[in-house]
């Protein structure tokens, strides 16, 4: 053996003990990869690292280990069923497919049917993915029911155990809340849209136990996201138009159960050109953000729902009750942190060639800087 001048050794060794601290800081403490800090687009159409489409539209996203699962709707070209695809990240920018957990070949109701704004829950008491959706035939919104499925691992094929209607009510977009207790809720729009229907489910997440709350009735809602803040209930909803986006409203309550606001505006008139599909809580080392992912449905564009783009936007809280929303062209999200912040201020700078707002990507400050501009009043970005 060949041996080393001992201040080489003693240099090799200072070497060895920089890169081994630089590495523990890109590792947990299980030696699992950390997500570095993301920039997320807006009004933009997702890909994965092949450059496919994401396809999970209306959908929900569920945190099992370091990685978040994304589920949505993957819809043939005529809008009607195709898959619930699942996707997972670590950096929330990053999506890999996983699997199409649910396809037509699921189960004979899914050979003609369309599914939408299908949610994930973790039962920790059975071990089991509960995932519930909206159904309906392939041709109208006439049987406005909900459906379950499950799967013992998140992103395995979900076995279909059928669809009806909530203590016999009307069901159609939903959501689901998993209570801080352990309790499961899921919420959805009845009675032609006019109301919202809250319902604590049974043990097993699969069944309705009991309907708790009539929401806002009269007042057409539908598209809900329910999440906790510092013992906040906030309930975000859009209203009833169909595809075409609106003004965004939601209430707070101290329960579920509890007695809940009247509603309130946020964001602009159009949700910047989206409707709600979800509010992820992102928790980390520095705190907890909220971010609310949505979609800016291709089907208000002269498109299908596969050409959607997504909108996803921080909330900011200005009181412990109250909400706002913002626009930004692009977002950053620390994953690791539990940091995700707005890049650009949207309103301070417009394109001379296009009277359209601008902004530099990622805020560079290098020469040739990639540019961004979208539509002040449309909010849809073009690099």
């Amino acid at each position: 053996m060949r041996r080393t001048p001992s201040g080489t050794f003693t240099v090799l060794t200072a070497l060895c003990a920089v890169l081994f601290s630089l590495l523990g800081s890109l590792l947990g403490p299980a030696g699992t990869a950390q997500a570095a800090t993301a920039t997320v687009t807006n009004a933009t159409q997702f890909t994965d690292p092949a450059g496919n489409p994401v396809h999970a539209h209306g959908g929900g996203v569920v945190k099992a280990g370091s990685y978040y699962y994304w589920f949505g709707e993957n819809r043939n070209a005529d809008n009607t069923f195709r898959y619930v695809s699942a996707y997972r990240s670590t950096d929330l920018r990053t999506w890999e497919f996983r699997n199409h957990v649910l396809t037509q070949s699921t189960d004979p109701e899914l050979q003609s049917a369309n599914i939408e704004r299908p949610k994930v829950m973790y039962n920790a008491a059975t071990g089991q993915f509960v995932m519930w959706m909206h159904k309906e035939n392939a041709t109208d919104y006439g049987e406005a029911r909900a459906a379950v499925a499950v799967s013992s691992t998140v992103d395995g094929d979900y076995t279909w155990l059928g669809s009806f209607r909530p203590l016999g009510h009307m069901s159609r977009d939903i959501t689901t809340f998993v209570d801080t207790d352990g309790a499961g809720y899921m919420i959805s729009a009845a009675n032609e849209n006019a109301d919202l229907h809250v319902y604590r489910l049974t043990a097993d997440y699969t069944g309705i136990a009991s309907q708790v709350q009539k929401l806002w009735p009269g007042q057409w809602r539908e598209a809900p996201a329910l999440f906790e803040r510092d013992g906040v209930y906030f309930l975000l909803t859009s209203g009833a138009t169909g595809w075409s986006p609106n003004q965004q409203k939601y209430g707070t309550a101290t329960s579920v159960t509890g007695t809940w606001s009247g509603l309130k505006d946020i964001g602009d008139g159009t949700a910047y050109g989206s409707q709600t599909a979800y509010v992820l809580p992102v928790q980390g080392a520095a705190g907890t953000s909220y971010l609310c992912l949505g979609d800016r449905w291709g089907n208000s564009m002269g498109g299908n729902v596969n050409d959607s783009q997504y909108v996803w936007l921080p909330l900011r809280f200005p009181t412990r009750t109250t909400m706002a929303m913002d626009y930004f062209p692009q977002i950053t999200v620390d994953t690791a942190a539990g940091t995700v912040k707005g890049l650009g201020s949207w309103e301070t700078l417009t394109a001379a060639h296009s009277g359209k707002c601008a902004d530099v990507a990622d805020r560079s400050t290098a020469d040739g800087g990639a540019a961004i501009q979208w539509s002040c009043g449309g909010n849809s970005v073009n690099q």
